[in-house]
């Protein structure tokens, strides 16, 4: 049989572990195969974006609120500065809320029996169950803000989540705030996005406020502004700093979709010459195959503009579910001492869309 010349890839020999690597040194030598080193490359191209001073988007589906990813890994990655723009769902915002004003979070074995917890009057998302009655005081909470002064306007998404942010810190104890992610998003001037804002329970409020009050409720979300907005952060991030836009998504679903239009929005809408993200990494148990977005590949993203074209050597795709393998990742990062200058985007808003609205000759 005759040996190839030339290794077709780097050798696959690992190292025993001893207890004394860091968990980056761990990484590199023991994630050496299968989804151990989809995790590995992803945590390098994570590592790269960070070093090289990328703009960072990190969108967020499923229930990471409830499993409290946001305490243990997002607001630690905002503090840092990692997190530039967070894109979420409406219902980890409201979660995040429910968390803030004390509510509680269980572990259960999900096979307890869900007639037997609706009997006791517990809510179940898979093995984690709270009161019900959470869910009627944050609901009180959510119009007890919604109904302020400062709310009676339309505004985008990441103003309404800032503006949550602002008034949820003045209303709660430091500890309360310092474990919420809409309240530090606030302090780091991070920008949250929600692409489907009337899918999530703080939106059922907003229905209920607005036909019981009338024409005293005034609050709105503006969906063509937040689109613009999203394309406008996408346009300074490209033009600004080290012109390098980079994605960690997390799950799939709206959020992932949502982070991904405002490249074609400049590109295919506004006739804007921009050449989507530069890195892409995705943690997701989705299959590709049903044609869902959710799954869908850099290179399927890319034919779409909404990546560049170097996607393949910038690029992974983490065959996982993220609580599993995120926090790894998130420690090797911090462990290492990584950090960014941060963007405050939010106090560049202004700029943002002028800057946009200058290329489009607006």
């Amino acid at each position: 049989m005759r040996r190839a010349k030339k290794r077709p890839g780097p050798l696959v020999a690992g190292a025993p572990i001893t207890g004394r690597e860091t968990t980056a040194e761990l990484l590199h030598t023991a994630f050496q195969a299968f989804v151990g080193r989809e995790l590995r490359t992803a945590y390098q191209i994570i590592k790269r974006m960070i070093v090289e001073d990328h703009t960072i988007v990190l969108s967020l589906s499923g229930a990471m609120t409830p499993a409290s990813l946001h305490t243990t890994c997002l607001i630690p990655l905002i503090q840092s500065g990692i997190i530039d723009i967070l894109v979420t769902t409406g219902a980890n915002i409201y979660h995040d809320l429910q968390r803030a004003i004390d509510g509680e979070f269980f572990a259960v074995d999900p096979n307890i029996g869900d007639i037997h917890l609706r009997r006791a009057g517990l809510t179940r998302i898979y093995d984690l169950v709270f009161p019900e009655d959470d869910l009627y005081r944050t609901d009180r909470f959510v119009q007890k803000i919604l109904t302020e002064k400062s709310f009676q306007r339309r505004m985008t998404t990441p103003q309404f989540h800032d503006l949550v942010g602002q008034y949820t810190a003045k209303l709660l104890k430091k500890k309360a705030c310092d474990r919420s992610l809409t309240v530090q998003a606030h302090r780091a001037r991070v920008p949250i996005f929600c692409g489907a804002p009337q899918d999530g329970s703080i939106y059922l409020n907003v229905a209920y406020l607005k036909r019981t009050l009338g024409e005293k409720f005034q609050f709105g979300i503006d969906i063509e502004t937040d689109i613009h907005e999203f394309g406008a952060y996408h346009w300074l991030a490209k033009h600004r700093w080290s012109k390098k836009l980079s994605i960690i998504i997390l799950g799939g679903g709206v959020p992932k979709n949502y982070s991904l239009q405002p490249e074609p929005y400049l590109s295919q809408i506004c006739g804007l010459d921009t050449e989507g993200y530069d890195c892409d990494v995705q943690i997701c148990d989705a299959h590709v195959q049903n044609g869902g977005l959710s799954s869908c590949t850099a290179g399927e993203a890319h034919t779409w503009g909404k990546v560049s074209a170097e996607f393949q050597k910038n690029s992974q795709y983490v065959f996982a579910e993220v609580t599993s393998v995120f926090p790894f990742l998130v420690h090797a990062l911090l462990q290492e001492g990584l950090k960014k200058t941060p963007r405050r985007l939010l106090d560049r808003r202004d700029e943002a869309l002028q800057f946009l609205d200058q290329a489009l000759g607006l």
